[in-house]
C-alpha cells in the first residue's frame, strides 16, 4: 500500500515561513508527477505546486508564485514545499499527492488535473494576520 506522509504544518504569523515535507513509502519514485494541493474550509481543493519525479520545471498556482518553492530528494522519495511570505489566505489543509509510477511527467496542461492516484492525510497550515 502506497503511503504519503506529510509533516511540517503549523501556525505562523503573516510574513512567516514553513517547510512542508512529504515522504513516500512503498512507491516507485519514477516517471510520475508529485506535488501539493490545499483546501480551505468551504472552498474547493486547489493545486499549489507540482514537479516531475525525474526533475524538470515545476508548476505553481499563480497565487503562490514567487513565494513557494517545490523541491524533491529522489533518493529519499521526499517532496518539499518551502512557503515564504505566508498570507492569511494561505490557511488550509495541505495535501501531498502523486500519480502512478511510470504514468508520465507533469506537464503544463495537466499539472494539477492529472490522475493523482495517491494522497496523504494532510497537514494543517494556519496563518494569522
Amino acid at each position: 500500500q502506497v503511503q504519503l506522509m506529510e509533516s511540517g504544518g503549523g501556525s505562523v504569523q503573516a510574513g512567516g515561513s514553513l517547510r512542508l515535507s512529504c515522504a513516500a513509502s512503498r512507491y516507485t519514485y519514477v516517471s510520475a508527477c508529485v506535488g501539493w494541493f490545499r483546501q480551505a474550509p468551504g472552498k474547493e481543493r486547489e493545486g499549489v505546486a507540482t514537479i516531475s519525479t525525474g526533475g524538470g520545471s515545476p508548476y505553481y498556482a499563480d497565487s503562490v508564485k514567487g513565494r513557494f518553492t517545490i523541491s524533491q530528494d529522489n533518493a529519499k522519495k521526499t517532496v518539499y514545499l518551502q512557503m515564504n511570505s505566508l498570507k492569511p489566505e494561505d490557511t488550509a489543509m495541505y495535501y501531498c499527492a502523486a500519480t502512478r509510477p511510470f504514468s508520465g511527467r507533469c506537464n503544463e496542461k495537466s499539472a494539477f488535473s492529472a490522475d493523482f492516484r495517491y494522497w496523504g492525510q494532510g497537514t494543517q497550515v494556519t496563518v494569522s494576520s
